[in-house]
């Protein structure tokens, strides 16, 4: 199939195309390298069947013209991380909220299949073990930025699933949980990487809050595939499908398992959310997928354990830093 992935130089989006050129694809990647890094694609860069457009998703006419190319979209491009959504929230809403319409409709327009990457973050504080895709949002309000994020990718997945149910486009909309994996940058609040890199640096490692929160954390090579599974799979369009790991980890016990995984001399250190993210900031306590929609569709199973995936970052920042590492428990 001929595809056009948004968001080809990020850290799921680079994955994503290595996988389709793998599997004898042609791709189109368009990514405006804010968050994103070309290197993220070296590999590929050269690719016979690869071409990496610099542009951003708000610029209506060049996903216009680059959709007419293709026969299916993966929507991944977003502004994501804590950090981005605190410091830049009006343009984190823009790019989220009118960059989509624009694939929406170009998807629609030229009958493209199209896969828009959401987010778990959609259930906000609903701290139920095993969310499934139709339990309600529980989210803070509107008037903190905390919250822009999610409402955002509500909104997104209100417009897709507007567009497939009157317009007929053939879409699904994927929520991801936690998907973490080598390039993935701590530099914008994701924790794994930022724990990883201050172990490997003998730095304290920052806990924001009590530590006690739950998540649960799911490898890139897991959901990778499991989205050109879903684009591919005609009962899937019109739904929002999990895909994430329930291997519940709490952030104070990941710390300390990054401690042990490293040979690390640092200790865990808390930080107030206030701290870090000014007055007013939320989190919830408990994010836990209920995966079996995305099992009956596509056989959906996480192989990859949470020590195999901080293995793999561990193994990327040895190898980019040249930082010796005490043997692995």
């Amino acid at each position: 199939m001929r595809a056009l992935v948004t968001g080809a130089a990020g850290f799921i989006g680079s994955h994503l195309v290595e996988h389709l050129l793998a599997e004898g694809h042609h791709v189109v990647g368009l990514d405006d390298v804010s968050t994103g890094r070309r290197e993220n694609l070296s590999a590929v860069a050269e690719h016979p069947d690869f071409r990496l457009v610099q542009g951003t998703i708000l610029d209506r006419t060049a996903v216009d013209e680059l959709t007419a190319e293709v026969d299916v979209v993966f929507h991944l491009a977003a502004a994501v991380g804590a950090f981005v959504i605190r410091d830049r929230t009006l343009e984190s809403l823009l790019t989220n909220i009118h960059g989509t319409e624009n694939v929406v409709w170009a998807a629609h327009r030229y009958e493209a299949r199209l896969l828009l990457a959401s987010s778990s973050e959609v259930y906000g504080k609903n701290g139920k073990v095993g969310l499934r895709e139709d339990d309600d949002r529980l989210v803070g309000s509107p008037l903190k930025s905390r919250w822009s994020y999610s409402e955002a990718k509500a909104l997104d997945e209100s417009l897709t699933e507007a567009y497939a149910r009157e317009c007929g486009l053939r879409a699904v909309i994927a929520r991801l949980f936690n998907t973490v994996g080598p390039r993935q940058s701590g530099r914008y609040g994701m924790v794994i990487p930022r724990l990883v890199a201050q172990a490997l640096q003998g730095s304290p490692l920052t806990v924001f809050g009590t530590g006690e929160q739950v998540r649960c954390f799911c490898h890139v090579q897991d959901v990778v595939p499991a989205l050109v599974r879903l684009i591919g799979t005609e009962q899937a369009f019109g739904t929002a499908v999990n895909l994430g790991s329930s291997e519940q980890v709490s952030i104070g016990r990941l710390a300390n398992r990054v401690i042990e995984m490293t040979g690390s001399s640092s200790a865990p250190v808390y930080q107030s959310y206030e701290s870090v993210y000014g007055s007013g900031y939320e989190d919830m306590w408990r994010r836990v997928p209920d995966c079996s929609r995305a099992r009956e569709l596509i056989g959906f199973r996480p192989t990859r354990t949470l020590d195999d995936i901080i293995r793999s970052v561990l193994d990327e920042h040895t190898r980019n830093r040249r930082v010796p590492v005490a043997s692995v428990p």
